[in-house]
């Protein structure tokens, strides 16, 4: 176990070192902020000092090493427009990110697992049929086109849910969300039913398919022989089995959540490092593009890591086959 966690830990390091080489040169190759950080009428003396105050006037690999002998610190670089380290900028959105995406990971949960047990338990029948056609829309539908239909129906339409923002953050038992009040959940509902979707449809599917190979097997049959009831059958032996993969995929796609929600977040408005993003991309403030980046990265090579780590103690011949290799 141990020689396993010491080779996902220098394989997520390596990772995490490409990421920094290939976001820098990315961000830092492209445009100038000076051009939009001042005034058009500054002489080019002016631009030059601001330029020379900003770290800008480095060669680019000069500029590289610097970041990184400040980001093993902790330091990835200090906002152009908050004039703040980049990474408290980025902390400060975090938390309405977090909540986002742990909300569309619970619609997920709560739909998607459900719903592809009654598909693989009920393959040919109509509500069966129904629930995979609509996983499929769930995949193919564009989340921008479908966030403004939801904006159009429930906020304008109907009247029910606010149509943007987030509300106003309580503090209870040490933890500070929007959640804690109705109108917390009032706010986030659409935004995160429309995260939710494609989650929703692969974990239907997943479940599905994982359930239809489960109902073949040889220990299915001989617990039907023992006279168990279908209820017992599926709710022991069944899920016991599927949900392994169902978690590793649950765990891996939180990451993706609190990564790809730059859409949702900038149709519904919503306060966290998606909208900051395209805001600071607009804006080429370039210390917040690069810190949103490698802390995304990291946050995924995080996840995958603990997921790595929980299937390991789930199914341990995982850790023999790697080790074997």
């Amino acid at each position: 176990m141990t020689v396993y966690l010491i080779r996902r830990l220098m394989q997520a390091g390596l990772v995490l070192a490409v990421m920094s080489v290939l976001v820098f040169l990315g961000v830092f190759a492209v445009g100038d902020p000076i051009e939009i950080l001042i005034s058009p009428e500054a002489t080019q003396f002016e631009k030059e000092e601001a330029r020379r105050a900003l770290g800008l006037d480095l060669p680019l690999w000069q500029q590289y090493l610097v970041f990184l002998e400040n980001a093993v610190q902790g330091d990835l670089g200090r906002s152009f427009v908050f004039n703040m380290p980049a990474i408290q900028v980025i902390l400060m959105r975090f938390p309405a990110t977090l909540e986002l995406a742990l909300v569309a990971m619970l619609w997920t949960v709560l739909f998607g697992v459900p719903l592809g047990l009654w598909a693989g338990l009920k393959p040919n029948s109509v509500s069966g049929k129904t629930i995979m056609a609509g996983s499929i829309l769930g995949f193919s539908l564009p989340s921008f086109w479908v966030g403004l239909m939801l904006i159009m129906t429930f906020a304008v339409m109907l009247g029910w849910l606010p149509s943007t923002g987030r509300a106003e953050p309580v503090t209870m038992f040490g933890i500070t969300s929007s959640l804690w009040t109705a109108k917390g959940w009032a706010h986030v509902m659409l935004p995160s039913v429309n995260l939710a979707l494609g989650q929703i449809a692969l974990v239907i599917r997943l479940t599905r398919a994982g359930v239809r190979e489960a109902m073949l097997m040889d220990y299915v049959k001989f617990a039907r022989a023992k006279g168990l009831t279908q209820r017992r059958v599926i709710g022991v032996h069944v899920m016991k089995n599927i949900m392994i993969p169902i978690v590793t995929v649950l765990g891996l796609e939180l990451g993706s959540l609190i990564a790809f929600a730059v859409v949702t977040e900038s149709i519904f408005a919503w306060p966290g490092m998606g909208k900051l993003i395209i805001d600071s991309i607009n804006l080429l403030d370039r210390p917040i593009v690069v810190a949103y980046l490698m802390m995304t990265v990291f946050l995924v090579i995080l996840i995958n890591f603990a997921v790595d780590v929980l299937y390991s103690v789930l199914d341990p011949r995982v850790r023999l086959k790697d080790s074997g290799s």
